[in-house]
């Protein structure tokens, strides 16, 4: 679902930029907040992030001819929160553009809008909607985090669709439809991939789990030290997945065009992404998940997904650290 340049306009750009920037900014001020109680998450957003970078590699096939991959916008949000999400899905994003030519730069606001606000935001909010009223205990808590997964993607997509049809790219009569269609199907991957990671986190970690998910923690009265060796053995833990995907998965990955591709040739706009030779941003050092001079495409691709994983988790943990600290250590 990441957009190209050329497919949106510059206006629409401009507008979804300023609005993505705005929500940027509260999203860091309540992140700062949220770490002086809980500073235990700062190494966990990094995780999370190279988490979803890691996963958003691994397309999987859902007929047609077509692929979708992992969003991880409402899983970022039921594991840190929605503010949290955000920072991540706007970590993940700037992280690709720059270096992996995924997504475009100039769309760069418009795909944090339909990604990181309304798909972990609004996500969010479906979920704990649904929260409110399935029974108490990990089933619940997984359960809303699913159907609010499957969500987010028809709802970031149907964004997308609307700012292809203010843009004059598709009508919205013929991109709503078939850009909800689509990733209606991709969703149930979403969703599926959403609980087996929460529920995972949860029989591992049910102490980090947030109040709101009404999930029983177990050994709340941990000394710090016991508690923040725990933490680091979780995100020991989930770096290493992460690299794993990114390395040994990744190039095994269905190389079928995605949704937003997929509909763009069946709609034939596919032409209106901008050429290579005339992109705004022409130094990505490894687009198309790829390191030119490693000619094997397997190994090229997952060399690309382990120098990727490890700067997202390096600068998103760089990031975390810098908004949270004190007058008093600078």
């Amino acid at each position: 679902m990441h957009i190209p340049d050329g497919f949106v306009s510059g206006s629409i750009n401009a507008v979804t930029a300023l609005g993505s920037a705005g929500t940027i900014g509260v999203s860091l001020w309540q992140v700062r907040r949220s770490l002086e109680k809980q500073a235990f998450k700062i190494p966990l957003l990094a995780t999370t992030a190279a988490f979803v970078f890691a996963a958003q590699m691994l397309n999987f096939p859902i007929g047609g001819g077509t692929s979708g991959h992992f969003l991880g916008a409402v899983t970022a949000a039921a594991l840190l929160g929605p503010f949290d999400a955000c920072i991540v899905m706007t970590l993940v994003l700037v992280i690709q553009g720059l270096f992996f030519a995924d997504g475009g730069i100039t769309a760069l606001g418009t795909n944090i809008l339909n990604m990181g606000v309304i798909g972990g935001i609004g996500g969010y909010l479906v979920m704990r909607g649904f929260r409110s009223f399935l029974p108490t205990g990990r089933p619940g808590y997984v359960l809303s985090a699913a159907v609010a997964s499957w969500v987010s993607v028809v709802l970031a997509s149907s964004a997308c669709a609307l700012e292809l049809a203010l843009s004059g790219t598709s009508p919205l009569k013929i991109a709503l439809p078939a850009m909800a269609g689509t990733h209606a199907i991709i969703g149930i991957g979403e969703a599926l991939i959403a609980a087996a990671v929460l529920t995972a986190v949860a029989v591992a970690r049910p102490d980090i789990i947030p109040e709101w998910a009404r999930i029983k923690p177990a050994q709340l009265t941990q000394a710090p030290v016991v508690r923040r060796r725990r933490v680091w053995a979780l995100v020991a833990g989930g770096a290493i997945t992460a690299l794993i995907l990114a390395v040994f998965l990744s190039p095994f990955a269905s190389t079928a065009p995605d949704g937003l591709e997929r509909v763009a040739e069946d709609r034939h706009f596919i032409e209106n992404a901008a050429p290579d030779k005339s992109r705004p941003w022409k130094w990505s050092l490894f687009p198309d998940y790829s390191v030119g001079r490693i000619k094997h495409e397997g190994v090229s691709t997952g060399t690309a997904g382990f120098i990727g994983t490890i700067i997202i988790f390096g600068a998103g943990f760089a990031l975390i650290k810098l908004i949270n600290r004190r007058p008093d250590e600078e």
